[in-house]
């Protein structure tokens, strides 16, 4: 399985990615799921992918074959297209490996975040579902995920605003929601791929690999818990009437 989130807030964007793969109990591996394309001063866009390895790996494959000729997500004049593109990619994919999948009973299953910022726009972030088609953040929701994504959302359904939350405070809450996913299903794992971008940075410059003993991961992991701990017992007294 997989967990990955992307954070759209008034100061940028955030996104996060764990980097296990499993294929049954005794196949598990690490993958980077987290891809950037840029081209400094101009566009950063990223792409995270979640579902089956092999198709999400097409996808990326497609998309930075064009990027490196100058076409796709290096021409494309806004990020609606930029969408639009990756979806394109997702149903190139589908259009070759679909039938050959679902003959042996298997689904083709690849859902992706892009997000960025292309020169003279807004930082946006998108959703891009295994038919192609974009689901677009807002001001009013402004955070996306795939994968495992009931673990990790109820802290960003209680704690992110696109216009109070700062980008280092996105960053904490996406790290806690993976964390918190990450110990309620094991097949959500590290290394964590966190990157962290300020409007009109047009570059990628803020990222960080964390891996499973680092220390800034397992300080925030064991000053959460002690202090959702701490938190429950400075809650009201909850007085039940013994019966009869």
């Amino acid at each position: 399985m997989t967990y990955c989130l992307g954070i759209l807030t008034k100061d940028g964007i955030v996104m996060a990615a764990d980097s296990r793969t499993n294929a049954g109990n005794d196949q598990v591996n690490t993958t980077r799921k987290l891809f950037t394309f840029t081209k400094p001063g101009e566009r950063a866009m990223f792409v995270a992918c979640s579902g089956s390895l092999s198709c999400a790996q097409s996808v990326i494959t497609l998309l930075r074959r064009s990027f490196d000729s100058g076409e796709g997500l290096a021409s494309c004049e806004n990020m609606y297209d930029g969408a639009r593109l990756v979806g394109e990619a997702v149903r190139s994919v589908a259009k070759l490996d679909r039938d050959h999948l679902e003959r042996d009973s298997m689904n083709f299953n690849v859902t992706l975040l892009f997000a960025g910022q292309i020169k003279g726009e807004p930082p946006q972030l998108y959703m891009i579902y295994p038919q192609g088609n974009p689901l677009r953040a807002t001001e009013d929701a402004p955070f996306l995920q795939i994968g495992e994504v009931k673990y990790g959302r109820p802290i960003l359904d209680r704690g992110v605003r696109f216009e109070k939350t700062s980008l280092q405070d996105a960053a904490r809450y996406a790290l806690i929601s993976l964390d918190s996913t990450m110990k309620s299903n094991v097949t959500v794992g590290p290394p964590i791929d966190l990157l962290m971008y300020p409007t009109n940075e047009l570059d990628v410059k803020r990222r960080r690999r964390f891996e499973p003993e680092d220390p800034l991961l397992n300080d925030i992991r064991q000053r959460w818990d002690r202090l959702l701990r701490d938190a429950v017992t400075t809650l009201p007294m909850i007085n039940l009437i013994p019966e009869g």
